[in-house]
């Protein structure tokens, strides 16, 4: 079993005062030259997480917004790591996958064999517009398709030289790329998808799906059941292909003396830190992840983990508040007793 967390990012995570700083000062040149404290935090809590027994790491990338930009973050931190993986999300049709292709083999050598990439079908057309990108919205099935392509490109590009493609997004002829990743296995690719043509799409190109249910769910029955579906759908289709994916989950954890008393203060602790939040989109948007079970006394948040990995999940990409203190209580009450039995 393994185990995540999400980089200390703005757009990522929520509920700690480092980070409402520095999103309120990102457009400010910072105080006598003093680091910025998205990256103090970042450093701290990741590098905790490393020592404590956290498995990867989700380097988020939201261009568009005060995140300091993945490839430097994972960068910078990653080469102070000892063992966590370092997963960069990647939106094709942002950046030319030769170029990531560059980037990532960089990554592997600095924290030898510890990249990985998530690959996320961009959704925010704005945020393409503004940094050069197309979205492709209006039809799904290209965009799986030059997901698909960029995927054949990053592993051709680490395995051959030169290496050439003529695909209908992608095409690239004799592309040497002269620095390869630290192992000769390339480095995992992950992607999450919803719609029919990017499971089909992650059954055919991806080593491993982040599994999600649907928002109209009531429980955490239900929850448990719409995972095993597309468990066995996605399965079902890989095997097709000669393949198996593996399973991943991102389930949102907040410890409480009860479910009530752990939903009670997980809404104190984003308040304080986001006031003025629309807090109705901020309900909307917790209300489906505090039905998978993550919420509540420690031991129920244990056996409901427990349950994810008998069920065949095998990482846990776990969401929490972004601090030293949390990260070591997530270890203690999740990471520790799950791999000691």
């Amino acid at each position: 079993m393994q185990f995540g967390l999400y980089v200390t990012q703005p757009n990522a995570l929520a509920g700690s005062r480092e980070l409402a700083e520095s999103r309120d000062a990102a457009m400010s040149p910072l105080p006598d030259l003093a680091v910025d404290k998205q990256y103090t935090l970042g450093h701290d809590v990741l590098l905790e997480a490393d020592r404590v027994g956290f498995d990867i790491i989700l380097f988020a990338e939201r261009h568009l917004g005060p995140d300091i930009a993945a490839w430097v973050m994972a960068s910078a931190i990653g080469a102070q790591t000892k063992r966590v993986r370092n997963m960069i999300a990647i939106h094709p049709g942002l950046l030319h996958p030769a170029m990531v292709a560059k980037l990532g083999a960089s990554l592997d050598r600095v924290c030898p064999g510890r990249m990985a990439i998530n690959i996320v079908t961009g959704w925010n057309e704005r945020e393409f517009r503004m940094f050069g990108g197309e979205v492709l919205l209006e039809d799904d099935r290209a965009r799986y398709a030059r997901a698909k392509e960029f995927i054949d490109i990053l592993r051709g590009l680490w395995t051959q030289t030169p290496f050439s493609y003529d695909g209908r997004f992608y095409k690239i002829d004799g592309t040497e790329l002269q620095l390869k990743p630290a192992t000769k296995t390339p480095p995992d690719i992950f992607t999450a998808a919803r719609t029919d043509p990017g499971v089909d799409m992650v059954a055919e190109t991806a080593d491993w799906w982040f599994v999600d249910y649907p928002k109209t769910v009531v429980d955490v029955n239900e929850v448990e059941a719409a995972l095993r579906r597309k468990m066995d759908d996605v399965s079902a289709r890989a095997a097709r292909h000669g393949r198996k994916v593996r399973f991943g989950f991102n389930p949102l954890i907040a410890f409480g003396d009860s479910k009530d008393a752990a939903m009670e203060d997980t809404w104190r602790r984003l308040l304080e830190f986001e006031p003025g939040s629309d807090t109705r989109l901020i309900q909307s948007r917790l209300a489906p992840p505090m039905k998978a079970g993550g919420v509540g006394r420690p031991k129920d948040v244990l056996d409901q983990m427990r349950r994810y990995r008998d069920m065949g999940i095998e990482l846990l990409l776990l969401k929490y508040f972004p601090t030293v203190a949390d990260t070591r209580r997530v270890a203690e009450e999740i990471i520790e007793p799950m791999r000691s039995k």
